[in-house]
């Protein structure tokens, strides 16, 4: 079986070179990038299990690679950033960015989010938990989600959420709830995080079963799993 494969894509060769020697010091082969369209002929050439991606690489940027990698895949993406601005992470993760790193940071850290991560992804959600409700099948071993049957791509952590709200249909669960259970703490700008990965699933689920709505906001509070048939649906 093969070991999960690492694309690192920084411009800055002496980052992108200590993490490659951290990642292979703990057994994942790594190739690095120094700029996006690099990046990008290697993520298509060799399929990586991860992808840590600077936002500023040049060429074509760091949102831009993620939003194109989005179109095919569901790849974990760990974005790293010299900003630590609110509105620099928010975009990430609504372009579907799975975890977000301000520089400076500790390559021992990025290396425990990274074998977190993958841990998650090869983990099931549930006690290989089938959940359904209306057209949507949320299958925990597999970590797969249908809707009338069709695959919809998630995101790990957008997975992780869903499978969460799903598995107690009608709970409200707290925006603290939701990070902590998919392995995230809590920081500063953490409700817009989650709001982040909350439309990103609506939108997805939405263009899979139009006329369906599978999460409610609980203004105030939180979010909660309720699979209901709209007008439009009928």
């Amino acid at each position: 079986m093969r070991k999960e494969l690492i694309l690192v894509v920084d411009d800055d060769r002496d980052i992108a070179n200590v993490l490659r020697a951290y990642l292979e010091k703990e057994g994942y082969p790594t190739l690095t990038a120094f700029d996006g369209e690099t990046a990008l002929r290697l993520w298509r050439e060799n399929r990586p299990s991860l992808v840590v991606l600077d936002v500023r690489v040049p060429g074509l940027g760091g949102y831009a690679f993620c939003r194109e990698v989005r179109k095919y895949s569901d790849v974990p993406i760990i974005m790293l950033s010299a900003s630590a601005e609110e509105e620099d992470r928010v975009l990430g993760l609504e372009l579907g960015a799975d975890d977000y790193l301000a520089k400076p940071f500790s390559p021992r850290e990025l290396v425990a989010r990274i074998r977190a991560i993958l841990r998650r992804c090869g983990e099931e959600a549930g006690p290989e938990a089938v959940l359904s409700a209306g057209p949507l099948l949320v299958d925990g071993k597999a970590r797969g989600v249908l809707v009338f049957g069709k695959e919809v791509a998630l995101t790990p952590r957008e997975f992780d959420i869903l499978a969460l709200l799903a598995s107690q249909p009608e709970k409200v669960f707290t925006r603290e709830e939701i990070l902590a259970a998919v392995g995230e703490e809590a920081c500063a700008g953490h409700g817009r995080i989650v709001d982040s990965h909350i439309k990103n699933l609506r939108r997805k689920l939405r263009n899979a079963a139009e006329g369906w709505n599978f999460i409610d906001t609980v203004h105030g509070v939180g979010y909660r799993f309720r699979a209901i048939k709209t007008e439009a649906a009928s």
